[in-house]
């Protein structure tokens, strides 16, 4: 039934900012990368400060 076709994408819709939300939420929380700490190190920056 084409009447029904906004109920589809309404759950759709909801599933998409639910996932998107939690995307969000879990990039925030859980950081990517650790920063290493830069003050007891006096050593040449010639490496990445951060590391997976």
């Amino acid at each position: 039934m084409p009447q029904m076709a906004p109920l589809y994408w309404l759950y759709l819709f909801v599933f998409f900012i639910v996932s998107f939300f939690l995307f969000l939420s879990l990039n925030y929380f859980i950081k990517p990368f650790d920063k290493l700490d830069l003050t007891h190190s006096p050593q040449d920056l010639k490496f990445k400060i951060w590391k997976l």
